[in-house]
């Protein structure tokens, strides 16, 4: 189990905009699985949408982005890099995340050539399918 202080040791994303609270287990590689904590007090709950709080689906992307970002630069060869998106496919939303959810975050590595990789990402809350999709990156 990692926390945000060790999370922040290996992606560069700082709060606000570090989007998980905490990695269960990775392998550096191949796969992450983290959460997020979707708390009432969030910044853009403001203004998305006043009244009916509704967590932008881009946000929930950027969150299964840097739970893959984790899996890619731990590996010791990638220290120091960072994981830029290279693209977003076969993206599905499926379920509205509101506060008070708990966002799990899974992405599996199914394809690296060089700098270029390609995650499987699926996020849910209470076991429901809340985004799907898969998710390209570039080291740099």
């Amino acid at each position: 189990m990692l926390n945000k202080e060790e999370i922040e040791k290996i992606i560069p994303q700082r709060d606000p905009f570090l989007m998980i609270d905490k990695v269960e287990e990775y392998v550096p590689g191949e796969s992450c699985v983290a959460y997020k904590e979707v708390r009432e007090d969030e910044y853009y709950f403001k203004g998305h949408f006043p009244g009916n709080p509704i967590m932008p689906g881009v946000l929930i992307v950027e969150s299964l982005a840097q739970t893959g970002a984790v899996a890619i630069l731990s590996m010791e060869e990638n220290k120091g890099k960072n994981a830029l998106f290279g693209g977003i496919d076969k993206l599905r939303f499926k379920k509205q995340v509101v506060p008070g959810d708990t966002l799990r975050l899974e992405v599996k590595i199914i394809k690296k050539k060089g700098p270029i990789g390609i995650g499987e990402a699926i996020a849910t809350v209470d076991g429901k399918v809340a985004v799907k999709g898969e998710l390209t990156f570039a080291l740099v």
